[in-house]
This record gives C-alpha cells, structure tokens and sequence, in this order.
C-alpha cells in the first residue's frame, strides 16, 4: 500500500491523519457503502479497506512487504461478505476499521510522551467510533473509573436497602461488579449489595457495618471513617 512521505509527528499532525483517514471511511461505510460491497468481491484474493490521509478510501490487496511499513487493516474481508447479512458484515468491517485507525495513530505517536498520548486518545475518542456511526448506536454512557469509583473511593457506603447514601464527602456506587472481589476486612465475607459496607479513609479497606458497629445512620455523622485497626495503630504512637 502507498504509504505517506512523511509521518506526521506531533499530536495535531497526527490526529489530522486519523480524522483523514477516518473521514474516507466513514463515507466509504455510509453513502458509498454499494461500491464498497461490490468491490469487495469474495472470488477474489484477500482484501483490505484502507482510508487514506486525502480522505479517499481503497479496497485492494494487501502490502507486500513482510513486516510492512505500517500498520494493516483486517486482511479478507471480502471473504465474509456472503456469509452474513449486508448490515452485520459493514458492522464487522467498521468494528476492524476502528481498529486499524487506533492502530495507526499509536504507530505515529509511539514517541510521543505519556501525557502527548493520553491527549491524542482523548481527542480520538471524542470522535464516534466507526461501528457506532453505521449501526446507530450511541455511545455508552461512561462508568465511574478505577480512580473514581473502585473500591478505593474514601468512605463508600451503601444502606441496607441497596441505596448509596453520601454526605459532602461521599460517593455513589453505580455497580455492584465493580465490588465484586471486595472482602470485609473483618471476618472476610464476600461484598453484598444488599449489605450496609463501610469503608476505612486510611487504609481503604471495607467492612460489614455489624462487623465495625457501624449503623447507615451512625455513618451518616462521619466526616471520615477509620477502621479499628487504623484507630489502634494511632493510638500507639
């Protein structure tokens, strides 16, 4: 495959490449999607759907050299068009394209630094992805991260009746598989959403509220919560 003089370099270089290249694709899964089907014929050899950074898109073969020069689409694509319906295989081949353009914006910025790459995804991933553009989907809303909403959230709570209670300090549990392999820190019994569950400011462990003797409404007063042990340790010095 032709591949471009030369590569662009910083983040903006190379999100203007993936918005390029996406844009080709885009279009070549949307309003041109008739000519994309027709060309990717299965008696012929593999095929793969490239977008170029002139907003063009091209489906040919493969390049030859071994390793290529840069990163390649999903390879036979042509190969699964018959064998399912028209919007599951333009699913399928948006799902791979959505790969291959990650793929090639982190082959350009493998020397930008931590922070350069954390920027870069975050511009991409204001974009809709591809598969999201042709099936109609909309983005999932966002779930609370490790950092925000793990078992490392200070002072979590949730009542007996599965509803988090907070106060200034305190935050909402979304989802009950996010504590999933949490364990009391006292007799070590498996994490319950229809439990009250309290957990240490200082060490981050989480405890049965019976275990601690702590009630919803006891927690409810609690600036900031330390377990027995931490309260224990800090009396000793």
């Amino acid at each position: 495959m032709a591949s471009i003089l030369t590569s662009p370099r910083t983040v903006e270089e190379i999100f203007k490449d993936y918005s390029a290249r996406r844009s080709a694709l885009v279009r070549a899964l949307t309003i041109e999607a008739d000519e994309v089907y027709i060309q990717c014929d299965p008696e012929k050899e593999n095929l793969c759907l490239y977008g170029h950074p002139t907003e063009s898109w091209e489906v040919t073969l493969p390049a030859e050299e071994v390793p290529p020069e840069l990163p390649e689409p999903a390879l036979g694509i042509n190969f699964a068009r018959d064998g399912m319906s028209r919007k599951d295989w333009l699913s399928l081949v948006a799902v791979h394209s959505d790969c291959w353009l990650l793929s090639m914006a982190f082959y350009f910025g493998a020397r930008l630094n931590r922070n350069d790459r954390k920027r870069l995804f975050g511009m991409i991933n204001d974009l809709p992805t591809l598969f999201e553009i042709v099936t109609g989907r909309k983005p999932a809303e966002d779930k609370p991260s490790a950092e925000s909403g793990s078992k490392s959230r200070n002072n979590t709570k949730r009542s007996i009746d599965g509803q988090a209670r907070s106060n200034s300090k305190l935050s909402y549990v979304e989802d009950e598989d996010e504590h999933g392999d949490t364990i009391c820190g006292s007799c070590a019994g498996n994490y319950n959403a229809d439990e009250f569950w309290i957990g240490c400011d200082i060490c981050e462990r989480w405890y049965h509220g019976k275990c601690v003797k702590i009630t919803p409404a006891k927690a409810e007063s609690i600036k900031q919560y330390k377990c027995p042990s931490c309260s224990t340790k800090k009396s000793r010095h």
